[in-house]
């Protein structure tokens, strides 16, 4: 018995050893039979995959997926940390993907490992009847009521960073972190205005930056790692906008009138109560915090990076430039201290379309992972493997069937051209199907205030450095450079703040 025991003692090193072999080559054959035809590597790291070169360069790895896909068969392979994943760079095979969103298909992830970092209550996870009764009780935060009290909001926010980038930068500063830190007092007084005091502000601004640091890691949620950091910062996060929806409902149950998003989100929610019925599904506090979460993300990155590329396009590109002046000029003057109206809002079509230009051209979430649930024919030679996590591009779909796609032109939305209409399948900054993007007017309101107030008050030069436009992730897509830019006062004198009622 003991000389047994000892033999196994003995042996147990090269059992280990062996099985791992025996792991290791599972491993390596699964993803071989998983690729089947697709172009891809043909042997990946054991474990976590090629995970390593998406952390340290996130641009060029998915630069080489979409080259590997190329035209045909428009779709690449790889592995990263135990997941099977596939590239899709053709249009037509993405909206496979987007309209076939259900349990026995393909389920949207928003971040490859986004269950496990956003937690249990999210919208963007829903399908069917419960992802239709969230979507109808968030059409309030978008009528024209209330989208013009955000307006104002933007408006004297945007007006305030303006000013104090110009007046404290006395040479050339990067605006990634500027641009930051606006879009964050923005999406906290938009969403959840009144309700946040400083501390909470602070507090707020110090997890979301842990968030953003853990989306960009590796995704072992061990103790002390960044993804774990990034995990419970999201829950501090969500439990901070339960709180303030809990604020809202008291307030809107006193009679109110909305200042905010959660304000218009709880109103009919809280009359509904009022008159006997029980309140809608998902209405708890700490669901509708999860659910703000997943707003907040959506506008907070995709806004900075659309802001950003507005101003590296505005600044290289003088014709538009000037047409942006002259179409503002002739709708708003700052000396009249007032804000832009909705009204004039509309009238600033050319300003428009260089917002959607700008998103076109540098769509900031560049891929909407989704996980398929089920084996899934794709084409007539590839099923997609249960499991896989499914990236398809909306980057490379905005340069397909546009004309000229790789040349910045705002006219391409005009009302001759309409090529949002004609290259409407192509469009897919927004996404497509029943998880478009509900927030897309909110966005482009914003983008169009940001464009038409920067253009009007500054000049701007930027400072080109090497490589400076090349991408970066952090996580949407920005300026390698952070666009950095020398400012200047173009007004005799910036609006006066003390005019406006939200300041």
């Amino acid at each position: 018995m003991v000389s047994s025991v000892s033999i196994l003692a003995s042996l147990s090193p090269y059992i280990l050893v062996s099985a791992l072999l025996v792991f290791l080559l599972l491993e390596q054959l699964s993803y071989i039979r998983k690729k089947g035809n697709l172009p891809g590597p043909l042997f990946v790291p054991p474990i976590i995959g090629n995970a390593a070169s998406v952390v340290r360069d996130p641009t060029s790895f998915w630069y080489k997926q979409s080259a590997l896909a190329g035209n045909s068969p428009g779709l690449s392979a790889n592995y990263l940390v135990g997941r099977f994943i596939v590239y899709i760079r053709d249009t037509e095979l993405s909206h496979q993907i987007f309209t076939n969103v259900r349990p026995d298909a393909f389920h949207f992830v928003g971040h490859p490992f986004g269950k496990k970092l956003f937690g249990d209550h999210n919208f963007i996870y829903m399908f069917g009847d419960d992802h239709k009764s969230v979507r109808r009780q968030i059409a309030p935060n978008f009528t024209p009521k209330a989208l013009s009290t955000y307006s104002e909001l933007m408006q004297v926010i945007i007006l305030r960073h303006l000013r104090l980038w110009e007046e404290s930068c006395n040479g050339p500063v990067s605006l990634r972190n500027l641009v930051r830190d606006l879009n964050l007092e923005t999406s906290q007084t938009v969403f959840v205005g009144p309700y946040l005091d400083e501390e909470d502000k602070n507090r707020f601004r110090t997890d979301y930056n842990i968030f953003n640091l853990g989306t960009m890691t590796l995704p072992f949620d061990l103790p002390g790692s960044a993804f774990h950091k990034a995990h419970m910062a999201v829950k501090r996060l969500a439990n901070i906008l339960a709180v303030c929806a809990g604020k809202s409902k008291a307030r809107m149950a006193a009679g109110e009138e909305p200042t905010c998003l959660i304000d218009f989100w709880m109103q009919p929610i809280i009359a509904e109560a009022a008159s006997g019925n029980p309140p809608p599904p998902h209405s708890r506090d700490e669901e509708i915090g999860g659910f703000l979460f997943d707003f907040l993300f959506a506008a907070q990155d995709a806004s900075t990076s659309s802001l950003l590329w507005a101003v590296t396009q505005l600044e290289s590109k003088p014709d538009v430039l000037r047409r942006v002046r002259e179409e503002v000029g002739c709708i708003w003057s700052p000396e009249s201290n007032v804000l832009i109206t909705m009204d004039q809002l509309a009238e600033m079509k050319y300003t428009l379309n260089v917002a959607r230009e700008v998103v076109r051209y540098r769509p900031p979430a560049t891929m909407v992972p989704h996980v398929a649930a089920v084996d899934f024919p794709l084409t007539k030679t590839y099923t997609i493997p249960k499991g896989t996590i499914v990236f398809p591009s909306v980057f490379d779909s905005s340069f397909q069937g546009f004309t000229e796609p790789d040349r910045f032109d705002p006219d391409r939305f005009s009302e001759t051209r309409k090529e949002d209409q004609v290259f409407k399948r192509n469009f897919l900054a927004f996404g497509w199907g029943s998880h478009q993007c509900v927030g897309q007017r909110y966005a482009l309101n914003h983008l169009v205030l940001f464009i038409a107030m920067f253009s009007t008050l500054l000049d701007f030069k930027r400072v080109r450095s090497d490589g400076c436009d090349e991408i970066v992730y952090c996580p949407t897509i920005s300026p390698k450079d952070g666009c950095t830019v020398l400012l200047s006062r173009r007004v005799a004198a910036y609006p006066d703040l003390r005019a406006f009622p939200s300041e």
